[in-house]
């Protein structure tokens, strides 16, 4: 690049920043770049050039200047001008509606309420004098934090100069402004760091919420700026006559601030708990961590005229989202046979409240989790739920042990039927193998409904167990038989839902192939190979006709496998359902040929954790529709884990078979989105 002569260096170089700084702001505030990464790279790289050909045009709040300094030995100490509060938790509704009575009452009148998304992250101040960025300092105590400015001056998303993305005139943001908000980091962000830490066989960190923390907190800017921390602006001190929250919002999104996107003005409690409703269920699809909302009296001067109580303002709250962990004591350890007679240990909790229902049931998975976990009977424990998945046992707080814990032994019988428990070589489950146990009886019925199966709604557990109570059935087949007059009769049944259960019935009779293979529960046959199979023979004859050298010639299907789908077949009791389901009209639609050519093929997926944008069943489906297949146990041949939040124990086997380990996004990258 040949260097201009100052006279033009000074025009180019306003106009540099300024073209740099829109960028910015579409990019960080408004989500709709309209340059490429390249193209800003390649700008900023001119600007540097022109700044080092002549230093003295350098100023503080050009974007060359985002990272550089040495590292600092500590933080200098910041008296904040106005104290910065922390707010009072609230959990219910009904607290909810408690506050508000106050509120109204000390307004002496009913107000209008703002609602923004609690960022789970690091309050910070920023101090601008005349529009340029002078000072970030932590919240500290309320009233003393720490100067870093350095560090705040890496985050991309927190303008150098206020307005700098636009024409404004000079005097626009004079005197002494400060504005707060809170300093936090990407999920995607957090989870690559991680994996890092894990390649570098460096600890691993706890939540997004420490990280950011800890990296605004770095004596050396340059990895502050390593980390790619973000900010969202809620709250700001200005001279301008600002009437209401909400306006202040706009006015920090109009000075280049990123702000929360999904804050709204709230006119009534309804409107609030809607409002809390409508987070809930977005929450896990977010891109960053929210442990809540903040509630506030959205206008101004009744704000402040509420003043402060304590260490918090009157006129806000947090009004908090059930946590995903809590801790309990595990009071006792029992199990549970499933439907192949696997025999899981499961912890029976001191009831507590996780994720906004009470749970006093957590699977131990099995008996390599407990001594992993070191778990005994007695002691304090995390217990995590994410959505709907089944709560688990995270980790033990060793340090509240009083030494009369007891440690878990498996039974030798099943304590269903008496039948000695085995557990075959290599096998992590201990297994009861008798066929006509009533538990792994109930187990297969459950599952025959199940989503993944027949899929027959209305058909819960609890109504498998009173039709089986009761005599109503006694097999999968007698279900098809079942009329409105059997089930009106039963406790907790009436006309309209017998009609119901009795039509979702009739709906499940037409079936695919995979589905009714799955439906059967044969051992060592899951989802993937229950496609497989179906796409391969075809129809339910070719499959009952197959010997065993016939069925590995399926992909995947291996010697354990084969075995286990033609001794299924061979068994009288099974030809017998078979047959009776069939009589009862069942109709088996033919299996689908499996993709092939695509860009998956040949490669497997295993799914573990909660995915943000789209469910795991239909990350699975485009897997197949892409040529691949995507199954529940990872292998060395496994292609890629991918690993969405609270992820499972296939995460931890991926790590240890050296499995390639994805994000969600790099899986949709990959994938083609």
């Amino acid at each position: 690049m040949t260097i201009p002569p100052k006279r033009e260096a000074v025009e180019r170089i306003k106009k540099l920043r300024k073209v740099i700084d829109r960028a910015r702001y579409e990019y960080h505030v408004l989500d709709a770049p309209s340059m490429s990464d390249a193209v800003n790279d390649a700008l900023k790289h001119e600007l540097k050039l022109l700044e080092d050909a002549y230093p003295d045009l350098i100023t503080s709040d050009s974007p060359t200047q985002r990272v550089g300094g040495r590292a600092l030995s500590r933080f200098a100490k910041v008296t904040h001008d106005a104290r910065m509060l922390s707010l009072e938790d609230i959990f219910s509704p009904e607290e909810f509606v408690g506050w508000d009575e106050r509120m109204t009452k000390l307004a002496k009148t009913r107000q209008q309420y703002f609602g923004e998304v609690k960022y789970d992250g690091l309050a910070i101040s920023l101090l601008y004098e005349d529009g340029l960025l002078v000072r970030g300092a932590t919240r500290g105590d309320g009233s003393i934090g720490e100067d870093v400015t350095a560090n705040i001056r890496t985050i991309s998303s927190i303008p150098l100069r206020l307005g700098g993305h636009k024409e404004v005139r000079d005097d626009a943001y004079q005197g002494r402004i400060e504005v707060r908000g809170e300093a936090v980091i990407t999920k995607e962000a957090f989870r690559a760091i991680n994996a890092q830490q894990q390649t570098h066989g460096e600890k691993e960190y706890a939540n997004p919420r420490n990280l950011a923390a800890g990296s605004v907190r770095q004596l050396d800017p340059s990895i502050t700026a390593s980390r790619k921390l973000d900010f969202f602006a809620y709250d700001l001190r200005i001279e301008p006559d600002v009437a209401t929250h909400a306006e202040k919002h706009a006015w920090l999104h109009d000075a280049g601030f990123q702000t929360d996107p999904l804050a709204r003005i709230l006119k009534s409690v309804s409107a609030v708990e809607e409002f809390r409703n409508d987070m809930i269920t977005k929450r896990d699809a977010l891109e960053f961590d929210v442990d809540g909302l903040v509630i506030g009296v959205n206008d101004t001067a009744t704000y402040d005229a509420l003043g402060v109580s304590g260490k918090a303002p009157r006129g806000a709250i947090a009004y908090k989202f059930a946590a995903h962990e809590a801790t309990t004591v595990l009071e006792d350890i029992t199990v549970q046979i499933g439907r192949t007679g696997a025999v899981t240990p499961v912890a029976v909790l001191r009831p507590v409240q996780i994720g906004g229902v009470t749970v006093s049931r957590a699977t131990l998975h099995n008996v390599d989790e407990i001594a992993r976990l070191g778990v005994k009977i007695g002691d304090t424990v995390v217990v995590g739920r994410a959505g709907d998945v089944i709560p688990d046992v995270k980790s033990v707080v060793m340090e509240l042990r009083t030494g009369k814990e007891k440690s878990f032994r498996m039974p030798k019988d099943c304590p269903v039927c008496g039948e000695a428990l085995v557990r075959a070589d290599g096998e992590v489950a201990w297994k009861c193998v008798n066929t006509e146990c009533s538990a792994r009886h109930r187990e297969r019925l459950y599952y025959f409904v199940s989503k993944k199966a027949f899929d027959i709604d209305g058909l819960g557990p609890k109504t498998i167990d009173v039709l089986l109570d009761e005599g109503l059935i006694q097999d999968a087949s007698d279900l098809f038989a079942l009329t409105e007059g059997d089930l009106e009769v039963l406790e907790r049944f009436g006309e309209k839902s017998a009609q119901n259960i009795v039509r979702s019935i009739a709906g499940a009779k037409e079936i695919t192939l995979e589905r009714f293979l799955i439906a059967l529960g044969i051992p060592q046959v899951g989802e993937e190979t229950a496609r497989d199979v179906a796409a391969h023979f075809g129809t339910l004859e070719n499959i009952m006709k197959a010997g065993t050298e016939e069925l590995e010639t399926v992909p995947d299907v291996g010697p354990v496998v084969s075995k286990s789908m033609y001794h299924y077949f061979h068994t009288a009791s099974e030809q017998k359902l078979i047959e009776k389901l069939c009589d009862a009209g069942v109709h088996i639609v033919r299996g689908k040929k499996v993709a092939s050519g695509g860009k998956f093929e040949g490669k497997t997926f295993v799914f573990t954790g909660e995915m943000e944008s789209l469910s795991r069943d239909d990350a699975k489906d485009r897997v197949r529709a892409l040529g691949g297949s995507a199954t529940e146990s990872v292998s060395k041949k496994t292609f890629a884990v991918v690993v969405g939040e609270n992820p499972g124990s296939k995460a931890d086997r991926a790590r240890e078979l050296g499995v390639t380990m994805l994000t969600e996004q790099e899986f949709l990258r990959l994938m083609g989105r």
